[in-house]
């Protein structure tokens, strides 16, 4: 059988890195399978659609690597992906449960379920539906139906026996069907629940596999129910832990920069995220730390993935951004900096000269800017003591006459500093700051031949 995953993103906003770490998950089970991936757009909550956010959605996935192979941008045999264009599938689907008794018109108003939500709250009970509609009469139903009156459709679930889901993670799951609530599937303004929506696309685009956060584990006998309902077979349901902060607290948007492009815009490459991402919740079966997104779709599996939660740790995706900034070449590394990490003010013909200086010490892109201002922005010259001022004075002097190479420098810098009885490291850290407005910088030496002498003697002065 043909494997077919997906994934299936809100537009509420940014592209979360929830979203990566179960995409790239979903593309290698259907990369193993010969089979496809998929992006469909869930975008049923009409109070949380934020306009413009498909398009950040794509954006993501495209600046991650990650090609899907069927989406509202690329079409498809199952078209349209896109939840608000397939309303009427919906409204067919939930009529034909009703007929056929698995779902029910509920008319309840705002104000009995509150009653009731409150009545069970004072009873120390779980809230949930009290099944008042369920055994509504088919006369009443089309009696309120005829006076318009405002109704939803719930899901009748079972009153006893055990769901189970059989997890390839988490092993055999049991829910007791008494737990169950009767989800509403059609809400009172037409649109479709997440359950009922999610179920239909899945079955009608034909998805072998859902590989999604244990946030919806709970969700999953209503979906089965649904499945059982339907007569149709449901697919693999696989739960991955979700990320937490260093804290143990769930990653969120409100507390953390959860975006994935502001992650690129802050100067992380895509393969240090990939490779960060991929080791969450999972190991390599050869124990690497390092490797490439391509490898990762070759030898992903759910049998290595941990019910562990992952944690969010910055140090370590900083490790894996300088690691993979310093294997790219001089040349790649201009290029990735031009994507937004280059001031205005920098000229582009110092580039070249500037890349073996700091390569190995940026952890972002964006850190460029604040290695390299000085060569190209004079930096403000601090208040220096007199003995300091001695200690400039003397390199002045030596910077005017000696040969401007890296020996010719350091040797007659280093001969002066012995001769007059001081030490290298106060000296050089005076002409370091005089010459950068640093403490640390990059390798003086090569700073000051790039520089070259003028604007050396002139920061001196």
């Amino acid at each position: 059988m043909t494997t077919r995953t997906r994934i299936a993103p809100s537009p509420t906003g940014i592209a979360h890195l929830g979203t990566a770490y179960i995409a790239m998950r979903n593309l290698a089970l259907a990369r193993q399978g010969k089979g496809q991936f998929l992006i469909r757009i869930e975008d049923t909550d009409r109070e949380r659609y934020v306009e413009g956010a498909v398009a950040v959605i794509f954006d993501a996935m495209k600046w991650l690597g990650y090609t899907h192979d069927e989406g509202p941008d690329l079409g498809g045999p199952h078209a349209p992906y896109t939840q608000s264009e397939r309303l009427d599938i919906y409204q067919k689907y939930a009529k034909e449960l009703v007929i056929n008794k698995h779902a029910y018109y509920c008319f309840c108003t705002k104000e009995r379920l509150e009653k009731v939500r409150q009545s069970q709250l004072k009873a120390k009970q779980l809230p949930r539906y009290d099944g008042h509609c369920r055994t509504l009469t088919d006369s009443d139903i089309q009696t309120n139906l005829q006076s318009n009156l405002p109704f939803v459709i719930r899901l009748a679930v079972p009153k006893d026996g055990v769901t189970i889901c059989h997890d390839p993670i988490r092993g055999e799951v049991a829910f007791e069907n008494a737990g169950i609530d009767d989800q509403v599937l059609i809400k009172s303004d037409g649109y479709p629940t997440y359950h009922l929506a999610v179920v239909v696309d899945d079955h009608l685009m034909e998805i072998t596999h859902v590989v999604r956060g244990e946030e919806w584990l709970s969700s999953t006998p209503k979906h089965l129910l649904l499945y059982a309902a339907f007569g149709w077979e449901p697919p693999v349901f696989a739960h991955l832990p979700v990320i937490r902060n260093k804290d143990k607290s769930k990653m969120s948007k409100r507390k953390n920069d959860v975006s994935i492009l502001s992650h690129r815009d802050r100067g992380y490459l895509p393969e240090a995220l990939n490779n960060f991402m991929a080791l969450m919740g999972w190991s390599h079966l050869e124990g690497k730390e390092i490797f490439s997104l391509k490898e990762f779709l070759e030898v992903f599996s759910l049998d290595r993935v941990t019910k562990t939660a992952p944690i969010y740790d910055l140090d370590k995706l900083n490790y894996y951004n300088g690691y993979y900034i310093r294997a790219l070449s001089d040349e790649e590394l201009i290029q990735r900096l031009q994507s937004g990490f280059i001031p205005a003010d920098c000229p582009i013909d110092l580039l070249p000269a500037l890349m073996p200086l700091v390569k190995s010490r940026l952890t972002t892109l964006r850190d460029f800017e604040s290695l390299t201002d000085f060569f190209y922005r004079t930096p403000t010259s601090p208040e220096f003591s007199e003995e300091e001022q001695i200690y400039l004075s003397v390199a002045k002097e030596v910077l005017s006459a000696c040969d401007w190479t890296k020996e010719g420098i350091e040797t007659k810098l280093v001969e002066s500093v012995k001769a007059k009885g001081w030490k290298n490291g106060p000296f050089f850290a005076a002409l370091r700051l005089a010459i950068t407005g640093k403490k640390v910088s990059p390798p003086l030496t090569e700073s000051m031949i790039i520089l070259g002498r003028d604007v050396v003697l002139e920061r001196l002065k």
